[in-house]
C-alpha cells in the first residue's frame, strides 16, 4: 500500500521543521532555490497569456489539470527565487481536492518567516501565485 500523502497542514509544518534547521537566511534562500530546481519541467507550448501569473516581478506561468478529485499543477519562473517559491506552493498545495486547497490557509508564509524575508515584489508575486491556485480551486469546486 502506498505512503499517504501528508495532509495540507503536516505540509506546512514538515516545511516549518526543514526551515528550523538552518541558522540563517541565506542558508534558507539556498535551500528555497534547491527545492525550485526539482520543479517538473514546464512545456513552452504551454508559456501562455492565460497562465502567466500577472503580479510578479519575474515572469511565471501556472497551469492546472484535473483528475477525478484532484486539482495537478505545474509552474515555472526565469527567477531561481521564484522557482523555489513555487516548490514551496506545490508541497502544499498540489494534488490536492479544490475543497482541500480552499480550506487550507497559508499559515507557512508567517511561519517560515517569508512574510520578513521576501523583498515587497517577490512577497506580491508569492501573493499572486497563491491567488491563482485558490481561484482555480474555487472555480473547480463549484
Amino acid at each position: 500500500m502506498p505512503a499517504q500523502e501528508p495532509t495540507p497542514q503536516a505540509a506546512q509544518q514538515e516545511l516549518v521543521d526543514e526551515f528550523a534547521m538552518f541558522d540563517n537566511w541565506m542558508d534558507r534562500y539556498q535551500y528555497i532555490i534547491d527545492m525550485g530546481k526539482q520543479l517538473p519541467d514546464f512545456p513552452d507550448e504551454l508559456k501562455t497569456p492565460d497562465n502567466k501569473i500577472e503580479g510578479c516581478q519575474s515572469n511565471v506561468w501556472m497551469h492546472h489539470t484535473r483528475d477525478s478529485e484532484r486539482l495537478h499543477f505545474n509552474a515555472t519562473s526565469d527567477a531561481a527565487i521564484v522557482s523555489g517559491l513555487i516548490a514551496v506552493l506545490m508541497r502544499i498545495y498540489n494534488d490536492r481536492s479544490p475543497q482541500e486547497i480552499v480550506a487550507t490557509e497559508p499559515s507557512f508564509f508567517e511561519a517560515l518567516g517569508l512574510d520578513k524575508h521576501l523583498s515587497p515584489t517577490r512577497s506580491n508575486g508569492l501573493h499572486a501565485m497563491l491567488t491563482r491556485i485558490y481561484e482555480v480551486a474555487r472555480r473547480e469546486a463549484a
